[in-house]
């Protein structure tokens, strides 16, 4: 059985999720952690299609404690 990643933090700048950091320490750009979305490797994520046509990560609000991932603490 694949280990799942799961999200605890984020980065921002300009208002965009650029990193994400997972329960383990590692950090990835967004972009990348779409594609382990896509695969199912990230717990409680999903990848959704904006107005733009663009992808972004959303949560199941049933495994997350918020239902944004914007509402997530930050990192440095």
């Amino acid at each position: 059985m694949k280990d799942n990643f799961k999200i605890i933090k984020i980065k921002k700048n300009h208002g965009e999720i650029t990193e994400v950091m997972f329960e383990n320490g590692m950090i990835l750009p967004i972009n990348h952690a779409i594609l382990l979305a896509k695969r199912g490797r990230i717990d409680g994520a999903i990848v959704t299609r904006g107005q733009d046509g663009g992808e972004f990560l959303r949560t199941d609000p049933n495994s997350y404690p918020i239902d944004n991932l914007m509402d997530l603490p930050t990192f440095q």
